[in-house]
């Protein structure tokens, strides 16, 4: 009786979190499968699930671009904020980990198709000459609306040539950031991103500075599964539900995650006023989580022990930042 309570709590997963959650806060006590095989009920994490899911999901909260191939010299100063738009695969089965999800139970089948996750970001940056000429730092914070997920950003950039304005040569520049997920108890998402970009800076009527730039970006997504509770409604403490911590779970480390982004935008200027509108491109997910084959991969369904590939789809992110260049 006590195991069969257990199972029935333990559908408790797919009921929403308090109201105070956002629509777009995750659950992701949705990608686990409650097995009772007899003996002491357990909960399996489904990777290749949650490898698909933290794959989108690392490309929406990305290191930002916003930022032509020239920096802003040793001695400029922006401040800057910005909004984004990142689409995600809403349809598929492992987005129902969205708080929002109308179909938390399994099939993930969204009513309006593919969705959009939104963000707002506030950004420092800084041009240096130390250690070198041509550096220039940058942080901030971006937060995706409608959750409690913040993340803290950094980036470094250093152009390997710039200033020859006059001249038909373009810009040429390479950067390094990090983005560290803040705001989610049961999951560590590190993004790093190492991008190249080219662009040119011309003025438009003697008042504007316009300066289009394009690249590469290759970013390494490092996710590693919390604890997670799939009955957070339970109280495991009572007597009552004893054996409900038995359901806590972990998904298994994954191998790291590699999406290519392409990107291009531009800077307007007036004095100090600057706009940049950019375009990001997402390759679909195609690296694989390797694990050695073993036997439950031939005689179970759940294939956490598994190799698992990145299913996520290809994405699209559009931003429109404003700020100030002093």
């Amino acid at each position: 009786m006590r195991r069969n309570a257990l199972v029935l709590t333990a559908a408790l997963w797919l009921c929403p979190r308090p109201a105070s959650a956002g629509d777009n806060d995750l659950v992701l006590g949705r990608l686990g499968t409650v097995i009772d095989d007899g003996t002491t009920p357990r909960t399996v994490g489904q990777n290749l699930e949650f490898r698909s899911l933290v794959s989108e999901l690392g490309v929406a909260l990305a290191p930002r671009l916003s930022t032509p191939a020239d920096t802003l010299g040793f001695g400029g100063f922006q401040f800057s904020a910005d909004l984004s738009w990142t689409s995600i695969s809403s349809t598929r089965p492992y987005w129902r980990a969205l708080q929002a999800s109308p179909d938390p139970g399994g099939t993930g089948t969204m009513a309006h198709g593919d969705g959009m996750l939104p963000n707002f970001g506030l950004f420092v940056r800084k041009g240096m000459w130390f250690p070198v000429p041509s550096l220039e730092f940058g942080a901030g914070a971006v937060h995706l609306m409608d959750s409690r997920l913040w993340t803290a950003q950094g980036y470094a950039k250093l152009a390997l040539h710039e200033g020859y304005h006059d001249l038909p040569i373009p810009s040429l520049a390479v950067r390094g950031a990090v983005s560290r997920l803040m705001g989610q108890k049961d999951l560590d998402l590190t993004v790093i991103s190492i991008d190249a970009s080219i662009g040119k800076q011309f003025g438009i009527g003697g008042t504007w500075n316009a300066n289009p730039y394009l690249g590469y970006d290759a970013l390494i997504i490092i996710p590693r599964s919390e604890v997670i509770d799939p009955t957070p409604n339970v109280d495991g403490l009572d007597p009552a539900n004893m054996g409900d911590r038995d359901l806590d779970f972990v998904f298994r480390d994954q191998d790291d995650i590699i999406r290519h982004r392409f990107f291009v935008g531009a800077k307007l200027r007036y004095y100090v006023f600057a706009i940049t509108l950019e375009g990001t491109y997402a390759a679909a997910g195609n690296s694989i989580d390797d694990r050695p084959t073993d036997a439950v991969c031939t005689t179970s369904s759940l294939t956490t022990n598994c190799d698992s590939t990145d299913q996520a789809a290809a994405q699209k992110t559009f931003t429109v930042s404003t700020g100030f260049d002093f």
